[in-house]
């Protein structure tokens, strides 16, 4: 398939009798219209202004290519940087405008009655969330770039210090590096040399997560992929001097059975085409036309992420970032159309509204059921997603902490995506491995009332605190995680209603059924104390299986 570029040049010389031999012009253009959404961000822009008074505006032209509302196209602020702009001639009105009327060919590979998502946020919404990622439940969210080299108060480094210049972060720099030092400075520090993709893949299947996303890309604009749209600051050209995408990718698709995903940050802090289209209120759009949409379209097709995690809408609207063209794409041709799985940060007022799963905001765990899924991204470190070298032992989350997140998440429907922020030189920390892994070890244990569950009538208990529940309606399971083991040795159960003779109570990890008695109308209380301490088949947290309750 021709680039666009290319095609557009080709339709100017067809309907000007240039080319030899001439095909009709408006068979370029049907060409043109199929080619694939990939290679949008290289059309030359803005498109000249037609000369024959009939024709349609220049504009809704564009939106017909780009698939945008004719409303949200200025054909005097597209400008694509550095690519020429052809004189593109248009076939006569009636021919366009049949062309314009006929559908859209399904994508190479998609069925004719394969569902397509328009680029609205309506038709997108609509797209059922493929099925593993409410299945998984548990995630590693991987923070790692240039911000792990100062590894000093928060990934957000260079923002407090060099846009806010907040004191602690200006006197870090004052009285360790020298004055004229550049945070760009950072980049070949950011070495990598300890970095083992494998060993990586190994600490996250046994910490029980079912996927990983790692930051491709944060605000500070540095890719951890050889980007052909960030020259010169990227773990190619800079730093590592390797692939860390791709490495990861790799190791996690042999060694593993995680689904591998990716966070991308939209906007970059400091970049001047940014910056330029923020100061013409975003009526510009140089930096998602030339930086934003082509590294997305690069990193679904070179990686193919089972998850993609926008982040940094810079507070500009969706429509700036083409969010709705771009997820448009993603989910009707894109090599991982029928799998990916997008959250809910694709610009202002999009979060908690619109996209696949809601996340709402950084840390956020509501405590009871909503409607629609969503994931609860948390830290291990209270303070910081980046490594931090001046974090104390307080500063990190207890493995009963990250317990008590994970068994809450999941009984209200969310799912829990556990950050860790590796060293500058690839190490996962020791404190950050022995979380993971022993969270893998309680859900080695526990894992049945967790993946693959739905929620249940009451999310938890409201006689005892620190229950909650779970189910598995085809098994008519419930489950009842109990985070506390209480010291009479019996524990009351104020939800499930039991029957005598159907139902069973057992201990996941003791297997021998434990006696019970029914509470009134409502409730059971199980009998706990023959278990030793020995017996009990985890530190942290426990779970009952319930049979035939309601």
């Amino acid at each position: 398939m021709k680039p666009l570029q290319a095609l557009s040049t080709e339709i100017a010389a067809t309907a000007t009798g240039t080319a030899m031999p001439r095909p009709s012009p408006g068979a370029k253009i049907v060409e043109l219209l199929q080619c694939t959404a990939r290679e949008l961000p290289t059309l030359p822009l803005p498109l000249p202004a037609p000369s024959h008074p009939g024709w349609p505006p220049t504009s809704t032209i564009l939106a017909c290519i780009t698939c945008q509302s004719p409303a949200a196209v200025n054909k005097d602020e597209l400008e694509c940087p550095g690519l020429a702009r052809p004189s593109l001639a248009l076939p006569p009105p009636p021919l366009l405008l049949l062309l314009l009327l006929l559908p859209p060919p399904p994508p190479f590979g998609q069925a004719h009655g394969a569902a397509r998502f328009d680029p609205t946020w309506e038709s997108l919404d609509a797209r059922p969330l493929p099925a593993w990622f409410d299945r998984a439940k548990f995630g590693i969210f991987i923070h790692w770039g240039v911000f792990s080299v100062p590894s000093f108060g928060s990934e957000w480094f260079w923002w407090y210090w060099e846009k806010e210049k907040r004191p602690n972060y200006v006197n870090f720099m004052k009285y360790n590096y020298p004055p004229d030092f550049k945070y760009e400075d950072f980049g070949p520090l950011f070495t990598a040399k300890f970095f083992n993709a494998s060993h990586w893949a190994d600490v996250f299947e046994a910490s029980g997560a079912k996927y990983i996303v790692l930051t491709s890309k944060h605000h500070e604009g540095f890719t951890l992929w050889g980007s052909k749209y960030s020259w010169n600051w990227n773990a190619i050209d800079e730093g590592p001097k390797r692939d860390i995408v791709k490495e990861l990718e790799v190791a996690i698709r042999n060694r593993t059975g995680l689904h591998f995903g990716l966070y991308y940050s939209l906007f970059e802090w400091f970049h001047p085409l940014f910056l330029k289209d923020k100061s013409s209120s975003f009526r510009r759009r140089q930096f998602p036309v030339s930086k934003t949409l082509p590294e997305l379209y690069e990193l679904v097709n070179r990686y193919r992420p089972e998850v993609l995690w926008s982040d940094g809408d810079g507070d500009a609207p969706d429509y700036y970032w083409n969010s709705t063209g771009f997820l448009a794409w993603l989910y009707n041709e894109s090599p991982v159309r029928d799998t990916v799985v997008t959250n809910d940060r694709w610009g202002v007022g999009s979060i908690c509204k619109h996209g696949g799963y809601y996340t709402c905001s950084d840390r956020y765990n509501p405590g009871h059921l909503l409607p629609h899924k969503w994931e609860n991204c948390m830290t291990i470190d209270k303070l910081s997603w980046g490594y931090r070298r001046n974090a104390g032992i307080s500063d990190y989350l207890t493995i009963e902490e990250l317990v008590k997140q994970l068994v809450e998440t999941v009984s209200c429907g969310g799912n829990l995506l556990m950050n860790i922020g590796p060293t500058l030189d690839g190490t996962i920390s020791a404190i950050f491995e022995e979380r993971l892994r022993q969270i893998g070890s309680w859900l080695k244990v526990n894992g049945e009332a967790i993946y693959e569950t739905h929620t249940w009538r009451a999310q938890n208990d409201t006689v005892t605190p620190d229950v909650w529940y779970t189910s598995k309606p085809k098994e008519n399971l419930v489950y009842a995680i109990f985070l506390k083991w209480p010291t009479s040795g019996q524990l009351f159960l104020g939800q499930p209603k039991a029957t005598l003779g159907a139902t069973e109570v057992k201990l996941l990890g003791y297997g021998r059924p434990l006696n019970w008695i029914s509470w009134k109308q409502n409730g059971i209380l199980v009998e706990l104390s023959q278990l030793t301490f020995h017996q009990m088949p985890c530190k942290w947290g426990w779970t009952l299986a319930l049979t035939n309750v309601t």
